[in-house]
């Protein structure tokens, strides 16, 4: 715990900035997936993040639902071809 400690006690602004950023990035990487595997749902999945990221297990949902959006139509699709 020190070593975070005086890692954020120094004032060096470059560092806090991109240490920002890179929290921003992973707090949001569900919603930036969700543009690639889920268009559909990417309002849905933006405004879930915000919450989401306080909590790794509603994280890690949100990254499944954000990831998994074209293999359900795709399987949705096989099951009506089936029938």
């Amino acid at each position: 715990m020190e070593f975070i400690d005086n890692i954020l006690a120094q004032e060096n602004t470059a560092f806090m900035v991109l240490l920002a950023i890179g929290v921003l990035i992973i707090w949001f990487l569900p919603a930036m997936l969700a543009l690639i595997f889920n268009r559909k749902h990417f309002k849905l999945i933006l405004l879930a993040c915000i919450p989401a990221g306080l909590s790794f297990i509603a994280w890690g949902g949100v990254m499944v639902w954000a990831t998994t959006g074209k293999v359900v139509d795709k399987y949705a699709k096989k099951a009506k071809t089936e029938s």
